[in-house]
């Protein structure tokens, strides 16, 4: 069973300690039992242990307060680890020590740092991605009358061998409608 004292020393360890600590097992569930019990000390109203309760009901105060920032420091840990993955590729560092749902974190941030270092990289090296491109040149293969384009506007006509730069979603249309040509692929 987790005491005050437990949950004071667990944090002094967290605090003056470089890597992730190791948690006890089940030390969540051990703490919500902890807080439970102190609420119910604190909610006694007993006229003989005032003192008591007033104790339970500071102890329920700070042991909530400890908690909160025990989680904070493991959160700055964790993203520090997770800085030091990208950098270097090492991500084993102090992942034993991580609580399922930090692992989950962890997990998902490195993921997300690493995508986003994937588009750093294409901006860079000055690489389009086609799909974000908004116009495409295509070449006619046949007459096309008159028509209206996705926002409503009428664009046309055109003629057979004539060229024209529209907007992406009418060009793949008319391409697939065998009356045009994408220009860039011929």
């Amino acid at each position: 069973m987790l005491t005050y004292n437990d949950l004071y020393e667990i944090l002094r360890k967290e605090k003056y300690a470089e890597p992730l600590q190791v948690l006890p097992k089940g030390f969540i569930s051990e703490f919500i039992e902890y807080l439970n019990e102190k609420k119910a000390e604190s909610l006694k109203d007993d006229s003989l242990f005032v003192d008591a309760v007033i104790k339970s009901k500071k102890q329920l105060e700070n042991s909530i307060s400890l908690f909160k920032e025990l989680m904070l420091r493991r959160k700055k840990k964790l993203l520090n680890l997770v800085f030091v993955a990208t950098e270097t590729g090492i991500m084993k560092r102090d992942y034993e020590n991580m609580l399922p749902f930090e692992r989950d974190v962890f997990d998902k941030l490195l993921k997300s740092f690493e995508e986003g270092d994937k588009e750093l990289a294409k901006v860079m090296s000055g690489r389009k991605e086609k799909e974000k491109e908004k116009f495409r040149m295509i070449m006619f293969n046949q007459n096309v009358e008159q028509f209206v384009d996705m926002t409503g506007n009428t664009v046309g006509p055109f003629t057979s061998g004539e060229l024209a730069n529209l907007d992406r979603e009418v060009s793949e249309i008319l391409v697939a409608g065998g009356k045009a040509g994408f220009v860039d692929e011929a």
